[in-house]
């Protein structure tokens, strides 16, 4: 193969991954949409299906590459299944709470949760791996305390969706850089004990008839079903995008998902905003100048050492 053809192959990869990475996020940003769609169902029924059909589809993928005694060995070691339990409790709680939200009327905090949580990621890596942390970095995590302050003060009470988006998503993001196996292998192992519980959950509530088919709409309880995969779908999008883009590109791209979301809440569901939530919104839109601006310079550094 001669130099022409691999820059060709290189730059069709590219063009993939940067593909990927805005398709991540585009279905991130319209993903209310479908929770909403699911309403009258109540959230925690919702999040029980959740937690049943993504180890479905996940187990799914996964035996296309790999035979299940290869999907299963790995938990034999010791430790492991310890290890990725406590993952898919993070990622469960993280998940649950962005359902919750989606359905309660609480899209605008969600949006300020996801537009901390890179800053807050920045902050642990600092705290837990020794990470240093530039005047840019720190800068930012200023201006998001600063407009945390602000909320708390004005309203009297911790924006808990917010901070518990940004703080379960974070912590996932930490005990994963202890991990190594493929992805979609990991995906199985931090939801297959929590969808064994879940899956009994549901078989009890539908026997008993409070489950999602006592609210009588098969349209919306055939769409619960997809919940698992619309999940996945992002998952595997920003896998993808993450082997042929730069970590930079990801991290950048990852605010286009809350503003699409802060934009259907506040023009779509009409949900209330106020000064505050407004002057809020543009402390952490500052920070993440900031942030943004310290992430390229660290790029731009590494590519010249």
């Amino acid at each position: 193969m001669d130099n022409k053809s691999i820059g060709i192959n290189k730059g069709s990869d590219y063009r993939n991954g940067v593909l990927c990475v805005l398709a991540c996020q585009l279905v991130w940003g319209v993903l209310p949409v479908y929770w909403q769609s699911l309403v009258p169902i109540p959230s925690w029924i919702i999040i029980l299906y959740r937690m049943t059909t993504m180890f479905v589809y996940t187990y799914i993928v996964a035996r296309f590459k790999y035979t299940r005694a290869e999907i299963w060995a790995p938990l034999k070691e010791k430790g492991v299944f310890a290890r990725y339990l406590l993952n898919g409790l993070l990622l469960t709680a993280n998940w649950s709470t962005y359902i919750w939200a989606m359905t309660t009327g609480r899209m605008i905090q969600s949006s300020i949760g996801y537009y901390l949580e890179p800053i807050v990621i920045c902050v642990f890596g600092a705290v837990f791996f020794k990470e240093k942390l530039t005047q840019y970095n720190i800068t930012a995590v200023v201006l998001a305390a600063l407009s945390l302050t602000v909320m708390l003060v004005h309203y009297g009470q911790v924006p808990g969706v917010a901070l518990g988006l940004a703080l379960t998503w974070a912590c996932y993001s930490a005990l994963k850089k202890a991990t190594d196996r493929p992805a979609i292998l990991e995906l199985v192992y931090e939801t297959a004990a929590l969808a064994v519980v879940a899956a009994v959950a549901i078989i009890i509530i539908e026997a008993k008839g409070i489950g999602a088919l006592s609210y009588g709409v098969p349209g919306k309880y055939a769409l619960l079903f997809a919940s698992g995969l619309v999940t996945l779908i992002p998952i595997a999008l920003f896998g993808s995008a993450a082997k042929k883009v730069e970590l930079f590109l990801i991290g950048l791209a990852q605010y286009i998902s809350p503003t699409i979301t802060l934009l259907l809440g506040i023009f779509v569901y009409k949900e209330p905003i106020d000064r505050v939530q407004v002057v809020s919104f543009a402390i952490i839109w500052i920070g993440l100048v900031f942030f943004s601006y310290g992430e390229y310079k660290a790029y731009k550094e590494h590519l010249q050492s």
